[in-house]
């Protein structure tokens, strides 16, 4: 599910994209750790290399990771995956993490990675390109505007996981183990 097989030059000088491979595993769980302790939640980070080594480079890779490199050091990464309109009839891509590492910020980073692959949701025809953003985070929040994003007034993410989760599944199979009655 590779994104790419190359290097891929930017218009940002010293700025180059490659996607992740097997050896990038602990550099990948590096950056969401810093990602993590951006976003203000440093014990929240579950994965391990194990993990991401089977999610994302196993049988059925569930996403995949573009590395930025600014002069030869990692600088950042995009983790993405494919989703599904069931209005457009077609698939979009979701960005799920993008992050900059503080000392390669304004040099062009980012728009990097988020201009590559808004290429790669054209060139997979995708109906559309799309991530979530903290409120709080006026600096992503400005960057998005400034690259044409529009924020989706009147939606809001759901989730449920851990314990809430496990009983939501509970309960599917409670009904399906009961026999019917008459």
């Amino acid at each position: 599910m590779s994104a790419v097989t190359q290097t891929v030059t930017t218009a940002h000088p010293g700025v180059v994209l490659r996607p992740a491979v097997r050896a990038d595993v602990a550099l990948i769980l590096a950056l969401i750790r810093e990602l993590a302790e951006y976003e203000r939640e440093p014990d929240a980070v579950l994965a391990t290399e194990a993990l991401l080594e089977a999610q994302l480079f196993g049988a059925q890779p569930a996403a995949e990771v573009m590395i930025a490199e600014a002069d030869g050091q990692p600088a950042g990464f995009a983790l993405f995956f494919h989703n599904f309109s069931t209005w457009q009839g077609r698939r979009g891509l979701y960005l799920e993490d993008l992050f900059v590492r503080p000392q390669f910020r304004g040099r062009g980073v980012g728009h990097a990675l988020i201009a590559y692959l808004a290429r790669l949701a054209v060139q997979r025809d995708c109906a559309r390109f799309e991530w979530s953003v903290l409120d709080w985070n006026a600096p992503a929040i400005g960057f998005y505007r400034r690259i044409g994003a529009v924020g989706m007034d009147g939606w809001t993410v759901q989730r449920i996981d851990g314990e809430a989760l496990r009983r939501l599944a509970a309960s599917s199979a409670d009904a399906a183990d009961r026999p019917e009655s008459d």
